[in-house]
């Protein structure tokens, strides 16, 4: 089966040039990257699901292609231009991993009649607080990134959220590993432009509107990932009622790049769910 042809381009927003691609044809299903990462974390899922749906996936400000520029924005106002911009205006499904998670359900909530759908990976709501312990290597990644040692702090974060809690960086899939350290060490460097000021999506913070949730909701969260990660997922199972929550066990933060076939095939039987 050959790929669709992908779309690639610029969306200038608020001076800012946001990049994105989009193939295939269908229910538009979002993609949003994490934190760490841009939207080559999604290579093997744009490719795969372009076959039965519009794919879009793009860089958010100061990630990737979209570099960071001066003056106030907010991710969520980012991603409203970009989807009215492309022409996006059917229930699609979102799917956001870590800072992409929150960012899509700061969507949802704000957007209900244009989400299907919402699938979180290894993300939480805004402003959620749980007390749990961080990984002591957080303090190492600041105390690089203060020195200006921008491959140390890359190394350490790849460490952090590829590898996980309890795997070695020799454990992983190399290949992977590379890419996510490729992919933090660029946003890194569009992050000490200090560029913009970001401000909040919605002035109402997520986990206070949980129950507004109307839709399916799908948490898949890998077993590696810090204790934060793996409560924030716990935490939603309760308050969502319409939740379901998949562990996927040999995966980190990124259980996408982890295990591709697994996390693929958790996808497809909740968008074929989807539409029974």
């Amino acid at each position: 089966m050959s790929t669709p042809q992908t779309t690639s381009g610029f969306v200038n927003i608020d001076n800012a040039k946001i990049y994105y691609e989009t193939a295939g044809t269908g229910m538009p299903l979002v993609m949003i990257h994490a934190g760490v990462a841009d939207s080559r974390q999604w290579n093997n899922e744009f490719a795969e699901f372009s076959h039965n749906y519009q794919v879009i996936r793009y860089d958010m400000r100061g990630y990737g292609k979209s570099e960071p520029v001066d003056g106030e924005f907010s991710h969520l106002s980012d991603l409203v231009s970009l989807l009215n911009a492309l022409g996006i205006h059917d229930p699609l499904v979102i799917m956001g991993c870590s800072m992409g998670g929150g960012l899509a359900m700061d969507f949802a909530l704000t957007h209900p009649t244009r989400v299907k759908a919402l699938i979180m990976v290894d993300a939480g709501p805004g402003g959620l607080e749980l007390d749990t312990a961080a990984p002591s290597t957080f303090a190492d990644a600041e105390k690089a990134f203060e020195a200006g040692d921008l491959d140390r702090v890359a190394e350490i974060e790849t460490q952090i959220w590829f590898d996980g809690t309890g795997r070695m960086p020799e454990q992983v899939n190399q290949a992977m590993r590379k890419l996510l350290y490729e992919m933090d060490r660029l946003a890194l460097s569009h992050e000490v432009k200090q560029l913009g000021k970001r401000l909040p999506n919605t002035e109402v913070p997520a986990v206070d509107r949980l129950k507004d949730l109307a839709i399916p909701v799908l948490l898949i969260v890998g077993s590696h990932d810090t204790a934060y990660m793996l409560a924030a997922a716990e935490y939603m199972q309760e308050k969502i009622t319409s939740a379901r929550k998949v562990v996927i066990e040999d995966a980190a933060h990124l259980p996408n790049m982890d295990q591709p076939h697994e996390f693929q095939g958790i996808i497809k039987d909740f968008l074929v769910s989807l539409s029974s």
